[in-house]
């Protein structure tokens, strides 16, 4: 009965837009008129005034003191507040503004009697005046306030429970229930045992224990979302921590961090930023942190050139270059729509930046000419390549002349060129690969590197040829969670190759930043593997994605195994088992020490395998491509005869 009362009381405030500030002016003056008849009336009931005639009729003090009070709210701007949605600021002004009245007039009926021997007012009667009149404004507000929330909670929203309970959790829970267009009211928080806090309440909301039978009250209460504030996040293994909301179906969510929402237009803006939780944030991936001045140093005024520039990382790496101030970037790709698209979102994001947009084939050595004699670049990042592991299976010849004579020609024109430095964006899959496209990185990264090796004899100041290696990167086109989004979309099932198979990921700015700084950190032949993490099980992942879309797995939404693909590993390696690392500064990155060739004989075979791919022939060209890199086994595919 409590709740319905509240609920239809509250509901008044509800439909109301918010009052204008002259009706909410008029509003304080009419309690400060009723204030101080109410301070003259118990003035007489306690003190038993007797009739002065020094002092004016009631009606004059009572003109004297609202314009008083009237200047002293428009000074402290008393009326700008929302009343339903009144801070601690909107209650300070009120309290100044009845003080500041208060006083100055205390002074100026203190100065009148001195020099006249008259007065305006007792001076009891404006210290009750300053009591009642800043009790029954500030109760006007917080009862106001209290209403409306009140009935924000009982209205039939999205209830939540807000995981973190330190200072930017209680600062979405503030928003929230500030906010009347929010889709979500906030009914408590969530703290770990250890916590002090369990069991108290903060702003009014009980904070609970993080326990199996939260849950159960959470069905009871019909509670089906938990907001993560973003200090708790940080805080937390997310693959672990979060897993116990997935498996009872409740909707993780979270928030840009703020602390500070006193600005109407603020508030409402992070109310619209509560977003689902990304399955990326639930793989407990740890920060990258990049040494940025060593990145500038390099890329400060230079022309940079970006291969494959509209690809998944090609594009990121170019949105990351372009914080650091390049004079130019020069950005190749073939895939004409794409560098369409990615250019508007550029010129959009940097304006001042110069981005030189080319179409051009990494394959056509001329073109590759004619760009590097007009721009010269000093730096060149190599991200054009194909990627996918069935396709380059089904079409090895390709693989050879893309991933390896494209690799060959924008090498070839660096030196040309005398390029400062060349990076190579390579795969986990080059270590003993299994498949056409890991074999075909695995070549380029041994070109590359033997080319330096063999300039670096005569030529010390040669060009700098540096090699990264990372396994998956979350979210790129193709790659495997657009693919589960795209089949839980449409109702399942989603399928998965192996029950058993998992990968290494990285966030694609993550791969990115890890690049650049790599590239700060070579001083030429090195291959550049990083710290991935921890391994995810893609069967995992897959249910995972079902839970934060809402749905349950092998109920609501099939999971199907395939099986393995052609060249399709179970895991991959991010280092040849007779490889060795070193470290570098940033703990990220390794060095990986690997096989090395003569340029001469790597490139008399790589000259061979490109003539050989080109006569359409893929079983000459993988046979070719297995001599080059005997640890090269397929797997799971029809070049498996060749390794017999």
């Amino acid at each position: 009965m409590k709740d319905i009362i509240i609920t239809r009381f509250g509901s008044f405030f509800s439909p109301i837009n918010y009052l204008p500030r002259w009706a909410l002016l008029l509003l304080d003056i009419f309690i400060s008129f009723i204030c101080f008849l109410l301070s003259n009336a118990a003035g007489y009931g306690v003190f038993h005034y007797f009739d002065d005639p020094t002092l004016p009729p009631l009606w004059l003090q009572t003109i004297i003191l609202l314009i008083s009070q009237l200047i002293f709210f428009l000074s402290w701007r008393t009326y700008t507040g929302i009343l339903r949605y009144s801070t601690f600021a909107d209650i300070v002004k009120i309290l100044f503004a009845v003080l500041c009245t208060g006083a100055v007039l205390l002074i100026l009926n203190t100065t009148i009697y001195n020099i006249w021997d008259l007065k305006l007012f007792r001076n009891t009667t404006l210290f009750i005046y300053i009591f009642i009149a800043s009790t029954i404004l500030l109760s006007t507000r917080v009862f106001i306030k209290t209403i409306y929330e009140t009935a924000q909670q009982h209205k039939a929203v999205n209830r939540v429970l807000i995981y973190g309970a330190k200072q930017s959790g209680i600062a979405i829970a503030k928003m929230l229930r500030s906010s009347g267009d929010a889709k979500y009211t906030p009914v408590g928080f969530i703290e770990d045992k250890k916590s002090e806090q369990i069991n108290h309440t903060i702003v009014g909301l009980r904070v609970y224990e993080l326990n199996e039978s939260l849950f159960t009250r959470m069905k009871i209460k019909d509670i089906q979302y938990v907001i993560v504030s973003p200090m708790k996040l940080k805080s937390l293994n997310t693959s672990v921590d979060l897993q116990p909301f997935l498996n009872h179906q409740i909707h993780i969510l979270t928030t840009p961090y703020f602390t500070d929402w006193e600005d109407e237009e603020v508030l409402q803006q992070n109310v619209g930023k509560i977003e689902q939780i990304r399955i990326e944030d639930l793989l407990d991936r740890p920060e990258i942190e990049i040494n940025t001045e060593n990145v500038r140093q390099i890329l400060e005024g230079q022309t940079v050139l970006v291969t494959g520039a509209a690809g998944s990382i090609g594009s990121q790496i170019v949105e990351q270059v372009a914080k650091y101030k390049p004079m130019r970037i020069v950005l190749v790709e073939q895939a004409e729509s794409p560098l369409h698209d990615l250019r508007l979102d550029l010129q959009q994001l940097y304006p001042k930046q110069e981005f030189v947009c080319l179409i051009g084939d990494i394959r056509s050595r001329q073109r590759m000419e004619d760009i590097f004699s007009e721009f010269r670049p000093q730096v060149v990042y190599h991200a054009a390549a194909y990627k996918h592991v069935p396709l380059m299976e089904e079409h090895p010849n390709e693989a050879i002349q893309t991933n390896v004579l494209g690799t060959k020609n924008v090498a070839d024109m660096a030196v040309k060129y005398r390029c400062q430095r060349f990076v190579m964006i390579s795969t986990d899959k080059a270590v003993n690969p299994t498949n056409v496209m890991g074999a075909s990185k695995r070549i380029a990264e041994i070109y590359v590197q033997s080319l330096f090796k063999y300039l670096y004899q005569t030529d010390k100041d040669c060009t700098k040829f540096i090699t990264t290696r990372f396994g998956n990167v979350l979210g790129s086109n193709g790659s495997v969670i657009p693919y589960f989004k795209k089949q839980i979309a449409m109702g399942g099932p989603v399928t998965v190759t192996h029950p058993d198979i998992i990968r290494y990921f990285m966030t694609i700015p993550e791969a990115s930043q890890l690049v650049l700084e790599a590239s700060t950190l070579g001083n030429g032949g090195e291959i550049f593997c990083f710290d991935m993490g921890q391994p995810v099980r893609i069967y995992d992942l897959a249910q995972n994605m079902i839970r934060l879309a809402g749905y349950r797995p092998f109920e609501d939404i099939q999971i199907v195994f395939t099986g393995l693909r052609p060249g399709e590993k179970l895991y991959e390696e991010l280092l040849n088992k007779k490889e060795t690392t070193l470290p570098t500064p940033n703990k990220k990155i390794l060095i990986a020490k690997v096989r090395e060739m003569p340029y001469e004989t790597i490139l008399e075979q790589i000259v061979s395998l490109i003539a050989i791919s080109k006569q359409n022939k893929p079983y000459l060209t993988v046979e070719q491509m297995k001599h080059i890199v005997p640890e090269y086994k397929s797997r799971n595919s029809v070049y498996e005869m060749l390794d017999k």
